[in-house]
């Protein structure tokens, strides 16, 4: 579940979400209980997608978050940081080179 698709929906529909997640996860930890349950994983996964349809309940409701920004993916970051750090070696060789020339 991902937030970008979530911010699109209303609150009315984040609430009736948000209760669908919680009688999942009352399902899987009654069927872990008697020891039916085969993919432990999905209880972690229910619990993270209940704090995330919240979270954006009440950043509906403080009204925070209205518009939807895209995200840049992690190469993007590292090439922005590769050509930061680029930048910033030239400028400092550029430094060391007219200093050397003042000489």
């Amino acid at each position: 579940m991902k937030a970008s698709d979530i911010r699109e929906q209303t609150a009315e529909e984040l609430e009736t979400r948000l209760n669908d997640i919680k009688k999942n996860l009352f399902n899987l930890k009654f069927q872990k209980a008697i020891g039916q349950l085969e993919d432990t994983q999905a209880i972690r996964n229910l619990r993270k997608d209940i704090a995330l349809v919240e979270t954006l309940l009440r950043e509906k409701e403080l009204g925070l978050n209205t518009e939807i920004k895209p995200k840049r993916s992690r190469s993007a970051k590292k090439k922005a940081t590769r050509t930061a750090a680029k930048k910033a070696a030239l400028e400092k060789s550029k430094k060391t080179k007219d200093k050397s020339t003042d000489s």
